[in-house]
């Protein structure tokens, strides 16, 4: 290599820097530097100007847009004209950055693990390699390279995408340094880090694979034969799957003791160290036995009072709080009733106890004392733990149950303090509760109270609704308790108040009101939000069928929604302010309401693919459903409890309420909702494997929607039947109707029809070998979901484009597809996410996809 070219590095495993002689020079703003990464990533590579757009710019690329890209090169050229032999070239249709790949860590970096796995491959066939080309240095030079999360602080969501299957060849490299490491003897050595790694990737047989071998090999059979059984358990209750068959061999040698599986022998120098991890990244770490404080602490403790004396005798039980006990975890609980300071108590003695804790502070307040119920989720809490613990959205456990147990294992061996504030009960505490030795937990607690606001924030529109006044009277009325600090304007036009304080004016509501001035203030406030919710479902699936709602009582203000988009705003801001008052609506008796808000909620649940909340919703306002005595607000809930089951697999719960579904819709006679109960049961039977009833049923659907004349039914019901020819292998039967189908979704402007049937159209291209057109109608159809906003079809879309590009030899654009795919399912619990991991985790053999085109809001 020339000498000039030794004095210049590019760098994007971690901040982007070009260093020329030991110096860093100058990139630019944000934006430039990130048209510089979106060229280096492929270097020496041609990138067509509209995806070098995308990638900086995504859906929101400015006006002019080209012209700032060219002035971004130009400016970059200038920059780089110290680096000699790095330049940015003008082709036909893009651009391409020229540079030795060896000069680029994020390409230095995948040569080094090519050379490793050669080496390796050469030394188990019998080859040879020389001293230089040791795959485990190399591998150690490799991961080295790493100095944090890759691209630093640039956000795209191509970036995004880029950092996730960085992520997974960092993981990888790491463990194949591990088996190399495990084959050398190194065992004991490795337990730390290994059990680090099984913490936060639960579900990885390889990992769990190298924890038994290393436990094994360091004298531990029984803990290494307890891991398999635990990690069988996790695979069948999350995946209802099996451990795969080289899981179960290394079980079947650790249980027999193989000689072959080897024991810990090799002297502790005989291997270079493992690197240590960078900050941000939760790769690899440090054996927790070495109880070093993480590159990211969590200190999340708020301000301690400005003023505190007295309670000697509290602080000093707190101070005894066994903390060195090896055989307990202590736990200390903090009572009593409004008002008398127990958080105050508890954070003046945290921030000063808080340097015996050196691996960080973890702080929730669980709002169980919310005078309407509204008590923050264990699940939700423990959500942010984990992201505080330095767990990525992507790697998130799905449920409660996994959540928690990754929580426990990651705060295993650390000295930390948790402290839960205003806890409702011990069912909500339970699941946040550390469960070794050396944390230290303390609660705070109280007795519970109603009150009328269903959520933790207010709306001048709320307001005026609850109170019964015009909106200026509402908005004055905010501006004047804003002044006296009882409320907080937290961002413009919404309002929170502390919980002491909204308990205490519950109290006064309930001492000083008449129970009916009361209810008649609850009406309003449900009658905004069931109005404007309603509204909101309208413009977010206009071809949906409506319902009839009762005229909004006297003094409800309503808000005008602009589009879709406002509609979805709405939607996201109130999310848990509306979930909550479906519970209230159904706990005080509003019946009608309880059951209109959960039908007005379904097309927002099913949009964002938020099954588990649809579960919640539905299930809450069932019972009113039923006190009505209305059967088809009844089958109504049965079938979209029965299509959120549907998508978790529990499928045979999810037949129950199909049944229910489907026979109250005969019970009234309406043929168009008995219609989409049948594609429902059809797309049942579907995940159930039986393609054959689920023709039957779709067959069934499109007849009982030509009966009623509901065109758009009719459209998806081809839509369905298209998706099954397809399956059933006759993808011309499929592309006739999907042709059809996509004639009447275009009349009818039904835009998401339309996505729906460019994606079957994909899928019957794709089957029957048309490569090409089938990337074009994916595309479309991703375009389409992208821009109402449904995430369910923008994922599955993103896996069926994967696949096909994929099939076209194209297998980087592949694998940015999956991985943007998997990061909206495992966000979402969506059971198809462990296919499209194996995807990304065996990419030299396609696999094909089991999904079926009919997007996650369809009705």
């Amino acid at each position: 290599m020339d000498t000039a070219q030794t004095d210049v590095e590019l760098r994007v495993l971690g901040e982007v820097t070009v260093r020329v002689g030991g110096r860093d020079i100058d990139l630019g703003h944000a934006r430039q530097r990130c048209v510089l990464t979106a060229l280096l990533v492929d270097a020496n590579r041609l990138v067509p100007t509209d995806r070098l757009l995308d990638r900086v710019w995504g859906h929101r690329q400015p006006q002019r847009a080209r012209n700032a890209l060219a002035g971004y090169l130009s400016r970059l050229r200038q920059v780089l004209a110290p680096a000699e032999p790095v330049r940015i070239v003008r082709r036909s249709g893009g651009y391409l950055l020229r540079v030795d790949p060896a000069l680029v860590d994020l390409h230095l970096f995948g040569q080094l693990v090519r050379r490793a796995r050669a080496g390796t491959s050469a030394a188990r066939t019998g080859g040879t390699s020389v001293t230089v080309d040791d795959p485990a240095a190399l591998l150690a030079r490799a991961l080295s390279l790493w100095r944090g999360t890759p691209f630093g602080t640039l956000e795209s969501a191509w970036l995004d995408t880029v950092r996730t299957a960085l992520a997974a060849d960092r993981l990888a490299a790491q463990l194949d340094l591990i088996d190399l490491r495990l084959a050398a003897g190194r065992h004991a050595d490795l337990l730390g880090e290994l059990t680090a790694l099984a913490a936060e990737h639960p579900l990885d047989e390889r990992i769990a694979g190298q924890l038994m071998r290393a436990l094994y090999g360091a004298g531990r059979q029984a803990e290494a034969l307890r891991h398999y059984q635990v990690v069988r358990t996790r695979l069948a209750d999350e995946l209802g799957t099996d451990p795969a068959a080289a899981l179960r061999q290394t079980y079947h040698r650790i249980l027999t003791a193989d000689p072959a599986l080897g024991t810990a022998t090799a002297p502790p120098a005989a291997l270079p160290p493992a690197p240590r991890a960078a900050p941000g990244q939760g790769a690899v770490r440090e054996p927790a036995a070495a109880k070093e404080p993480a590159a990211d602490v969590p200190c999340q403790l708020p301000a301690a009072p400005a003023c505190f004396t007295g309670r000697v005798a509290a602080l000093a039980e707190l101070d005894a709080l066994p903390i060195d006990d090896q055989d307990r975890t202590p736990l200390a609980v903090v009572a009593g009733t409004a008002g008398v300071g127990k958080s105050s108590l508890v954070l003046h003695w945290a921030h000063r106890a808080a340097a015996r804790f050196p691996d960080g502070q973890l702080y929730a307040n669980l709002h169980g004392f919310d005078p309407a119920g509204a008590a923050l989720d264990p699940a939700e809490v423990v959500r942010g733990f984990l992201a505080a613990l330095g767990v990525a959205p992507q790697r998130m456990p799905i449920g409660l149950a996994a959540q928690a147990a990754r929580y426990r294992s990651l705060v295993a061996g650390r000295r930390m303090l948790i402290v839960l504030d205003n806890a409702r009960d011990a069912e909500q505490v339970r699941p946040l509760l550390p469960g070794a030795p050396g944390c230290v937990t303390v609660v705070t607690s109280r007795g519970q109270l109603t009150g009328l606001h269903p959520g933790p924030e207010l709306t001048v529109p709320a307001v005026a609704s609850l109170a019964g006044v015009p909106v200026p009277a509402a908005r004055r009325l905010l501006a004047e308790l804003t002044r006296a600090s009882l409320v907080t304007e937290h961002s413009p036009g919404r309002y929170v108040l502390h919980d002491l304080l909204r308990a205490y004016a519950a109290e006064l509501a309930d001492a000083r009101e008449p129970a009916a001035r009361r209810r008649a203030a609850t009406g309003r406030l449900l009658d905004h939000l069931l109005h404007t919710a309603y509204a909101a479902d309208r413009l977010l699936y206009p071809h949906r069928d409506p319902i009839l709602l009762d005229c909004p009582a006297d003094g409800v203000v309503v808000p005008a929604l602009a589009d879709g988009a406002a509609a979805m705003r709405w939607l996201v801001a109130e999310h848990r302010v509306l979930v909550g008052a479906v519970d209230l609506a159904a706990r005080d008796g509003w019946d009608r309401h309880a059951w209109e808000l959960a039908w007005s909620l379904t097309s927002y649940v099913n949009l964002r693919a938020l099954w588990h909340d649809q579960l919640t919703v539905q299930g809450a306002a069932l019972p009113s459903a039923v006190r009505l005595g209305d059967p088809a607000a009844q089958a109504h809930l049965h079938r979209n409890l029965g299509r959120a089951l549907t998508q978790l697999n529990r499928t045979d719960e999810a037949a129950q309420h199909l049944a229910q579904a489907l026979a109250g819709f005969m019970a009234v006679g309406d043929r168009a909702n008995q219609a989409q109960t049948n594609v429902n049961f059809a797309r049942l039977r579907e995940r159930q494997g039986h393609d054959a009833q689920a023709l039957e049923y779709d067959l069934r659907s499109l007849e009982l929607y030509r009966q009623a004349g509901h065109l758009t039914g009719q459209a998806r019901a081809m839509n369905n039947i298209a998706w099954t020819w397809i399956r059933l292998g006759e993808p011309d039967q499929a592309r006739e109707l999907c042709r059809q189908a996509l004639a009447i979704n275009t009349e009818l402007g039904n835009r998401h029809g339309a996505a729906t049937n460019w994606r079957t159209a994909g899928c019957a291209e794709a089957a029957a070998g048309a490569h090409r057109p089938a990337v074009d109608c994916h595309e479309r159809a991703l375009r389409l979901f992208r821009a109402i906003g449904d995430r369910g079809g923008e994922a599955e879309t993103l896996v069926d484009l994967g696949d096909v590009r994929y099939a076209c030899g194209e297998v980087d654009p592949a694998r940015e597809s999956w991985t943007a795919a998997l990061v909206l399912m495992e966000q979402a619990g969506h059971p198809d996410a462990a296919a499209v991991r194996a995807r990304l985790a065996r990419p030299a053999a396609p696999t094909h996809y089991a999904g079926r085109p009919d997007s996650t809001a369809t009705r």
